[in-house]
């Protein structure tokens, strides 16, 4: 990150920052889909399993993921201060946090799993499909949260084309490890779909040991020689990095594990239905990489110039972050529309589903325009470290008022199962109100404290 002057040197920043952000995370989110469409060739318990497993893995993935996303903010308004001597004692603590966390979930994944599992009625063999899928990916939860936590580092000095590289480089090893564990090539057994565990667990390896070696051995990182010396570790390093990272991983467990709590509520419909449902949520959630990518970048971008007190630069980068977002969800919604029937063709030959699927879609149009505006603001929000009353407005905006709202719409009206998503795009629009507004009132903060 650098100090910039003017409307389009901000833009041209903002997208080199910006584009390297969403081609990782459409990357990640391709790993995932990877992992069960080859899993599915292996045969439908490899893929139930598979999938199941998937369900329990993500909501906590991406909840401890965001309790490292306190990184960002941390370093970028180090960097805009100019206080970066204190950066290398930030992230020496954060890989020694992240560990701790690994192991820790690790821990309470031995007690809570088998007991999870058997509460969900599931078929034996798919059972232990699930089950020993999570297990081969819980052995690579200290290289994943490793890093994702140097990933965030990389990301917060601007340097986001490195994360881009390490995940472009990973993906193919990770399709490559699935077709070695999954189908059991070149006298390797075959695991079905618990390697496809084994397969991200080795690519999470690589992945944080390519990490650490740029960390240490590349410019500009290099400077920080996070990996040259070792600390104490330090509770009240770890306190400044709970305080904002488990109010966003809340955040974004509660956004996570609402569609996690839908579909378990659809599961009264029938498999036409429940198949469709999902196929549009596997659509959206693609679309959505692009407002997470815009928020992201602009956690970088605002923290930067909030730590060097310039606050009308970080509303100028919240400006054109948002205004890109909502530039994309019209686009989007307009994409979406016109392919719609297409879309519904890639994921299933059966007529119903695809009848079902398009309609669906209508509402992803929907999700659009809400996620459009309000993830950018939550990344803004990230840059100035307010975090606290985003996990609270999460919190309303899905389970006090989307959850309910979609269960009456859904069992009280004639719209049957798109009520559930009724509820979501009502949730999501107060969210998006809400998250508004406070930016508009800490941004005025700060001006009155600044000034």
């Amino acid at each position: 990150m650098y100090e910039t002057h003017g409307i389009s040197e901000k833009l041209s920043l903002f997208i080199k920052i910006l584009i390297p952000i969403l081609v990782t995370q459409v990357g990640l989110y391709l790993m995932n889909f990877f992992d069960t469409i080859m899993a599915g060739r292996a045969g439908a318990n490899d893929l139930a399993g598979v999938a199941i497993g998937s369900s329990i893995w993500v909501p906590i993935l991406t909840g401890v993921t965001g309790i490292l996303m306190a990184i960002p903010p941390i370093v970028s308004q180090l960097m805009g201060a100019q206080k970066t001597n204190q950066i290398t004692h930030v992230i020496r603590q954060g890989v020694y946090l992240s560990v701790c966390i690994a192991v820790l979930i690790f821990i309470i994944g031995i007690f809570v799993l088998t007991p999870v599992l058997n509460a969900l009625s599931l078929e034996e063999e798919v059972s232990h499909i699930a089950k020993y899928y999570l297990v081969s990916l819980g052995i690579g939860m200290v290289p994943l949260f490793l890093f994702n936590l140097l990933r965030s580092f990389i990301d917060a000095l601007g340097q986001t084309k490195i994360s881009m590289l390490i995940i472009l480089l990973a993906l193919p090893l990770n399709v490559f490890f699935n077709y070695l564990f999954i189908f059991g090539k070149w006298g390797v057994p075959a695991f079905g779909g618990i390697g496809a565990g084994m397969a991200s667990a080795i690519t999470y390896l690589i992945s944080a040991s390519i990490s650490v070696w740029i960390v240490q051995k590349r410019a500009p990182f290099n400077r920080y020689q996070v990996f040259s010396a070792i600390e104490r570790p330090s509770f009240t390093a770890w306190k400044e990095q709970l305080k904002i990272g488990i109010p966003i991983g809340i955040t974004i467990f509660f956004e996570t594990s609402i569609f996690a709590a839908i579909t378990l509520l659809m599961s009264v419909y029938n498999t036409e239905t429940i198949a469709a449902h999902q196929a549009a949520i596997n659509f959206a959630t693609l679309f959505y990489m692009l407002p997470l990518a815009i928020a992201m970048a602009l956690t970088i971008a605002v923290g930067f110039e909030v730590g060097a007190n310039r606050l009308r630069e970080a509303t100028a980068y919240a400006k054109i972050g948002i205004s890109s977002g909502v530039i994309f969800s019209l686009v989007s919604g307009i994409l979406i529309y016109m392919f719609r029937e297409h879309v519904a063709m890639l994921y299933s030959n059966d007529p119903v589903v695809i009848g079902l699927m398009q309609h669906f879609l209508i509402y992803a149009i929907f999700f659009q325009l809400s996620d459009g505006i309000g993830t950018p603001i939550q990344g803004a929000l990230r840059g100035y470290k307010d975090v606290n009353v985003t996990s609270v407005i999460a919190l309303v905006s899905f389970w006090v008022l989307g959850l309910p709202a979609g269960y009456v719409a859904a069992n009280f009206t004639a719209l049957g199962p798109y009520g559930y998503w009724v509820g979501l795009i009502t949730g999501l629009g107060f969210g998006a109100i809400a998250l508004s507004v406070r930016l508009f009132f800490v941004n005025k903060r700060k001006v009155l404290i600044s000034g």
